[in-house]
């Protein structure tokens, strides 16, 4: 088996990697990446890195066709890869999310990639928390990212991949620990607020819904993905990737944390401007199809276990939203210092 994972050096990647190896310890594992977060790293252990065959530096923009030579499947998540860089770099959101993915898939499809794993993201429902989501409900992506995810999806369904399985997995908001972690993921920025102020300051209301997904149930998904049969759904399949009782508001969230650290308090804006992006999605289709992959972690043991990552490494930073735990931070930082140009382009100088 030999797999290219596109993206790896990112928050999931790691934990896919570590995920694969073990179910497949002969695999050719290979990675993709521009290196954006390479040195992001939440861990003062070896990084997963080291169980590749082979890592590629590239930009998905401008892929090179050679390297799907002999590929048997592709695990896509290089994204721009959440809304605030998204509402900033509008333009780059779509050609990396949407262009680049398309262009991708149909390469691995003239090379007789066997699947195409694509990341989507439970965020193209957008509003709408009045209905469980399903994946034949109505979508209304309200962001750059989330829309660049819908285009990706139509275009993807549209391809002539007779001989190569398609999966768009619309996963639920990832949380937990990772070695390259990021901060500006609702739970996992609740947590390391408890750990550091012994508060957790909720900027809306409390009332709008999220899904959410531990990062290593999102790596058995991206397994059964990779591997369903035809009769596990079509040979094109989108589908709703989490669980049911993980659906959660963000003031049940925070609720979550001071359950599990007892000396947190809570403070909501009341104030705040309605947000839009909430919905609540049903996850029985993924039930259904991959009853053996289904998310095993439950919510207070991910929290225990972002907090026992974060104390392993020291973790005491009260300002850590402009650290470089928050994805945006890190490229604002590259462009500042000339090493990023205004198109997310590495600088030649």
């Amino acid at each position: 088996m030999r797999i290219l994972i596109t993206g790896n050096l990112g928050y999931v990647g790691g934990v896919l990697i570590s995920h694969l190896r073990s179910r497949y310890p002969s695999a050719f594992i290979a990675g993709y990446d521009l290196g954006y977060f390479n040195s992001c790293l939440t861990t003062k252990n070896a990084v997963s890195d080291f169980k590749l065959d082979v890592q590629y530096y590239g930009d998905v923009r401008f892929f090179d066709e050679n390297l799907l030579y002999n590929i048997d499947h592709v695990i896509h998540l290089a994204a721009i890869s959440n809304d605030p860089i998204g509402n900033q770099f509008e333009q780059v959101t779509f050609d990396v999310n949407y262009k680049a993915t398309v262009d991708i898939a149909k390469k691995a499809i003239n090379n007789g990639v066997k699947s195409f794993v694509f990341a989507s993201s439970c965020s193209v429902y957008g509003a709408g928390a009045e209905l469980e989501k399903k994946e034949s409900s109505t979508l209304d992506p309200l962001t750059p990212y989330a829309k660049s995810k819908v285009y990706a999806e139509e275009a993807l369904s549209k391809l002539d991949s007779t001989c190569t399985k398609i999966t768009c997995l619309r996963f639920a908001t990832a949380c937990g620990f990772s070695e390259r972690l990021r901060l500006d993921l609702v739970l996992n920025d609740f947590v390391a607020s408890a750990l550091t102020s012994k508060k957790v300051n909720i900027l809306s209301d409390g009332t709008p819904w999220r899904p959410l997904i531990n990062v290593k149930d999102m790596s058995r998904a991206i397994e059964w993905a990779m591997e369903r049969h035809s009769e596990q759904g079509r040979n094109f399949l989108i589908c709703n990737t989490g669980s049911n009782s993980w659906n959660f508001t963000v003031k049940e969230l925070a609720e979550k944390i001071r359950e599990t650290f007892s000396d947190v308090s809570i403070t909501i804006n009341q104030n705040a401007p309605t947000d839009k992006r909430s919905y609540r999605v049903n996850f029985d289709l993924y039930s259904s199809l991959a009853p053996l992959h289904c998310p095993k972690n439950d919510i207070i043991n991910t929290i225990f276990e972002l907090k026992a990552g974060l104390d392993a490494i020291g973790f005491c930073d009260l300002n850590f939203r402009t650290s470089n735990l928050i994805r945006l931070n890190v490229l604002e930082n590259y462009m500042n210092s000339k090493s990023l140009d205004e198109n997310l382009f590495w600088s030649k100088q």
